[in-house]
């Protein structure tokens, strides 16, 4: 018999309990508690009545977050690194460790990031956030689409509206400005296209078929893609947790045919016996 060694037996004893129901729920509820606490040292009343305490807390919460990367590096080698989420992990916890001081004092506003890392510990969550980046080539050429469109319509409301409302329209830069708060609909009527409406009578003509597609058009496209993104995520999901039942199903079913197999030639075995006895 091969012998296993030391440091593989505690790897996998590690990795068994890391892998614990329980252990997984205490580092997500840690999580959540480091987002409470890194909330409430934005509050200068909190910090002036219990900051060392929340200071200590953070700190050791943030020990525990080290010795669980750590302990995950062990068990996976380098394959820790190769997995897109443990790295997003290390990273956010490796900016905490970092002194954020001096020129580095940004770094302090980062530690909430720390609360991103309950995204890779809820798999609902983890699945939303890879459709969204599955998501992106298309939202990209969308965006490209949305980007011609609003440089168009932008040198199109600059020629015609620059004269009379430079304040809106004096410059391609503006007219941009101008036409993404059109977009979101955010005072469009009523603080714009009707003002303009006073000089230029005809101006909805040119503001209107730029919110049906600027704005109502490319959002349900995005929209559609992100769905799409997600419904093809959760086939795949599903595809592979089929593929994992009908694997086990297959393991199982050849565990039985390989005990039935066995039982029958032990029956044959104790014929032959009972026959052997009979003539006896």
């Amino acid at each position: 018999m091969q012998a296993t060694h030391p440091e593989t037996r505690t790897s996998s004893r590690l990795e068994r309990f890391m892998e614990r129901p329980a252990v997984q729920r205490g580092i997500l509820l840690l999580i959540v508690i480091n987002a409470a606490i890194l909330g409430m040292q934005t509050s200068a009343s909190l910090v002036a009545s219990w900051g060392e305490l929340l200071t200590l807390l953070d700190t050791l919460i943030l020990g525990i977050f080290v010795v669980e990367i750590a302990a995950r590096i062990y068990i996976h080698r380098t394959a820790f690194f190769r997995d897109p989420w443990s790295l997003f992990d290390f990273t956010v916890v490796a900016i905490a460790l970092v002194p954020a001081s001096g020129p580095l004092s940004i770094l302090r506003a980062l530690r909430v990031l720390r609360v991103m890392r309950m995204v890779t510990m809820v798999p609902s969550m983890r699945r939303v956030v890879g459709a969204l980046l599955s998501a992106i080539p298309g939202l990209g050429s969308i965006a490209m689409v949305l980007a011609l469109v609003f440089y168009v319509s932008a040198v199109i409301a600059t020629g015609l509206f620059a004269a009379e409302f430079p304040e809106w329209f004096g410059s391609l830069g503006r007219s941009v400005y101008t036409l993404f708060q059109v977009m979101t609909l955010e005072s469009w009527s009523m603080g714009i296209v009707r003002p303009l409406m006073e000089v230029f009578p005809y101006a909805w003509v040119f503001f209107i078929p730029f919110i049906l597609i600027a704005t109502f058009t490319m959002l349900n496209l995005f929209i559609a893609i992100i769905v799409n993104a997600m419904q093809t995520v959760t086939d795949a999901d599903h595809q592979a947790t089929q593929v994992s039942i009908d694997e086990a199903r297959e393991h199982i079913e050849a565990d039985l045919h390989q005990e039935v197999r066995a039982l029958r030639s032990e029956i044959a075995e104790l014929k032959e016996l009972l026959r052997g006895q009979a003539k006896r």
